[in-house]
């Protein structure tokens, strides 16, 4: 029987089928799925903010794209992922609060999404597919078997990429 294994906010997990993986909650955060394929092994990182280096109180790397990123990649090759074949899935990086405030906090969505796509260029992981932006939250669950993220929009039926 399979499990699914939670992420919660600011955290990362893994699994290998037939157990699936999931976070909810993803508002501006961005959920980054890396897997491979091939193992049947994957990963999850819920990220919150898009750099470690501007943020005094950083002591959980997990929050942050350029650190939480690397730390799940980590994760994964120690546990045996395929890293010649590894792709990406990500969701999330909404603007959950432009219509509240005109302000920098408003792009914190957009930002994550931005330094997320830039990590994973820097570490030649291609994007597969992606359902960000706009203005609404999302819950995910990647199922390493068959490579699909299905996400479940605030308000929506549940649909795959």
């Amino acid at each position: 029987m399979a499990d699914i294994i939670r992420v919660g906010i600011a955290d990362m997990n893994t699994c290998r089928t037939p157990d699936m993986i999931t976070t909810i909650g993803l508002g501006s955060c961005v959920g980054v799925v890396i897997y491979d394929g091939i193992s049947g092994l994957a990963g999850l990182v819920h990220i919150m903010l898009p750099d470690s280096n501007k943020i005094n109180n950083n002591a959980n790397k997990l929050k942050f794209a350029d650190t939480g990123i690397d730390l799940l990649l980590e994760k994964l090759i120690s546990e045996g992922i395929k890293e010649y074949s590894l792709k990406a899935k990500i969701a999330g990086g909404a603007q959950m609060f432009n219509h509240i405030l005109k302000s920098s906090i408003g792009n914190v969505g957009e930002n994550n999404v931005i330094a997320v796509k830039n990590k994973l260029s820097e570490l030649k992981i291609p994007i597969i597919s992606e359902d960000v932006g706009l203005n609404f939250g999302r819950t995910i669950v990647f199922n390493p078997e068959t490579c699909e993220l299905a996400i479940t929009r605030a308000g929506a039926e549940r649909y795959i990429i």
